[in-house]
């Protein structure tokens, strides 16, 4: 591996998760949104978990002209945006990269600190936790996760059941990622939530 080739891939495990605050620290190009790709309609798996569920928004994250993933979120009937936490909702990531297990879960840790105190217990257990739920994931798949809320967050790859982390506080700050006014990426929150009530 070259090191312009091991520097490329930090940076893109870097934005497994969502969120490139780091970019903005580093003077690198700001990540952009733009349309994703028309995806199938409504999955199985969303059916099944949230009853009357309606595509809210989508949007496609790109870093430095790389395309990391689109993004779709699928809400239920009177979803209200502000409080995105106490409502069942479905966000689903279609991969257009490899990224292993390990960047997705300390990237996602990162991001929720953005909207809350974690501490180095929470830390430890929630990373635990979701390398034990989250795959490695390839280009093409489809990682999908519930919020129960007051309860926990489940996930599926590909439209098969990984488990669930059965955590209320874990549960709201993972979708504050996206979904949070405290989100290092207000347009993509924007995006997700274009068809939501405010």
């Amino acid at each position: 591996m070259t090191p312009s080739t091991g520097r490329r891939r930090a940076l893109l495990a870097l934005f497994a998760a969502g969120a490139p605050a780091w970019v903005a620290a580093q003077q690198l190009p700001a990540p952009t949104l733009t349309a994703p790709v028309a995806l199938a309609g409504l999955p199985a798996e969303v059916r099944q978990a949230l009853p009357g569920a309606r595509l809210a928004g989508q949007a496609r994250l790109q870093v430095w002209g790389f395309q990391i993933y689109d993004a779709r979120l699928w809400t239920a009937p009177g979803f209200k945006a502000a409080a995105f936490g106490s409502q069942p909702l479905a966000l689903e990531l279609l991969y257009l990269r490899d990224f292993d297990a390990v960047s997705i879960a300390e990237r996602s840790v990162k991001e929720m600190r953005r909207s809350a105190t974690i501490s180095a217990d929470q830390e430890r257990a929630w990373l635990a936790e979701m390398q034990r739920v989250f795959p490695d994931v390839k280009k093409g798949d489809r990682l999908l996760g519930v919020l129960r809320p007051g309860a926990a967050a489940v996930f599926w790859l590909n439209g098969q059941p990984r488990g669930e982390i059965r955590d209320a506080e874990f549960a709201r700050l993972f979708f504050g990622i996206w979904l949070s006014l405290k989100t290092s990426e207000p347009a993509m929150r924007e995006a997700l939530l274009a068809g939501a009530d405010s």
